[in-house]
């Protein structure tokens, strides 16, 4: 959302498996993402949770827009928000599964979505049409994973649905996308699911998933 706004800002990546003190007294969740910015009494304030950081910098740096004009459409979107918090949700789940009972009900529960969002993008690149929304960058989580793993279109999870192939390689493609991580962050990722003993870490062709 940064990198699209153009906003010039200082990241500080943080360990979560290690969180420093500093952190915890700024995160009430003890997650990230947080945003730090001045108030209008030049001290500063600090934001949490992702969506509430998004529509905060949206209404700040109107543009460019990353949310539609039309107050239906835009509600719309903000639905759309969510429904890709539980994609995202289901994703890691799947992801971080160290039995099959529950990477299975969480694959499902994943294709379910999106076949969803198959069923409601545009005609792209992007879900709503020519232009980038707040709906693209909630979705781009999802489908970094599954690019770092090399889940291929014709996989189970994904086969058929081609409009979500078309939108994920756009996402792919795009520079904020590829940005919002650091360069290690695949190697990170890996690190994690072997780390978590998640079945997709030790996945194969006579035991696939």
């Amino acid at each position: 959302m940064l990198l699209e706004k153009g906003i010039t800002f200082q990241r500080i990546d943080v360990d979560l498996r290690d969180r420093p003190d500093w952190f915890l007294a700024m995160s009430p969740s003890g997650k990230v993402p947080l945003l730090k910015v001045r108030d209008g009494n030049e001290g500063e304030s600090v934001l949490f949770e992702s969506v509430a950081i998004c529509e905060y910098l949206e209404e700040v740096y109107p543009e460019p827009a990353l949310h539609p004009m039309n107050v239906l459409i835009r509600a719309q979107h903000r639905a759309w928000i969510e429904f890709a918090s539980a994609t995202l949700a289901d994703a890691w789940g799947f992801l971080n599964a160290t039995d099959q009972q529950t990477a299975l009900g969480k694959s499902v529960a994943l294709r379910g979505r999106l076949e969803r969002f198959d069923s409601e993008i545009s005609d792209g690149p992007y879900f709503s049409g020519e232009r980038l929304s707040m709906v693209d960058i909630a979705v781009a989580p999802v489908f970094r994973y599954f690019d770092i793993l090399g889940f291929e279109p014709n996989h189970q999870l994904f086969d058929g649905l081609s409009r979500v192939a078309d939108w994920r390689r756009a996402l792919a493609s795009r520079f904020s996308i590829q940005a919002a991580v650091a360069e290690d962050y695949a190697i990170r990722f890996r690190k994690h699911l072997q780390e978590a003993r998640a079945l997709l870490a030790t996945a194969s062709e006579t035991h696939p998933l």
